[in-house]
């Protein structure tokens, strides 16, 4: 069994959240990480579960506009300089009829606003036909940057771990 980790990051935040889920998803499973802007176009039979996860700007998805406000914010480069998960899923075709996905987002603690790009997310995964392994998980930052709230990385981990327990194989 595989996973697969793709994400989108401006500050680095969300790419940390989803080097962790990934951990604690290599307690039980391969598990692959993956930059938006380098994930395949293609979900192939070889993924088991395929985890999305991107900022929420503007009580959603990033888009165009959303990306390149948070580069004029930045204080470096970007992480993800090119398309975003909307972007990404749009174009996402998979093989598999037995994929399943979570997704999860990262966004600001408080206030607590609503919308998530973690439920939009989701929503486009079923939309594709991916039946979704488990309702939308989302991680705090502080502030607009972050940095990530305490305890959100190990968070992160426990969630990755809970997932691949969900797929593990009983012994017999």
């Amino acid at each position: 069994m595989k996973a697969l980790v793709v994400y989108e990051s401006m500050y680095g935040n969300t790419e940390r959240i989803a080097q962790a889920v990934a951990e604690g998803l290599a307690t039980r499973m391969r598990a692959e990480v993956a930059e938006v802007g380098s994930a395949p176009a293609h979900v192939g039979d070889e993924v088991t579960l395929l985890v999305v996860g991107g900022p929420t700007h503007a009580f959603s998805m990033s888009r165009a506009s959303t990306r390149e406000s948070a580069a004029q914010q930045a204080a470096g480069p970007l992480v993800s300089r090119g398309r975003g998960v909307r972007e990404w899923l749009a174009t996402l075709s998979t093989s598999s009829a037995g994929l399943c996905s979570a997704a999860f987002d990262t966004r600001v603690a408080k206030p607590r606003l609503p919308g998530s790009a973690g439920r939009a997310v989701a929503k486009r995964l079923r939309r594709l036909g991916v039946r979704l392994a488990v309702p939308p998980c989302s991680f705090y930052v502080t502030g607009t940057q972050g940095p990530l709230a305490p305890g959100e990385l190990e968070r992160a981990r426990q969630w990755g771990e809970s997932l691949a327990a969900s797929f593990a194989v009983p012994a017999s």
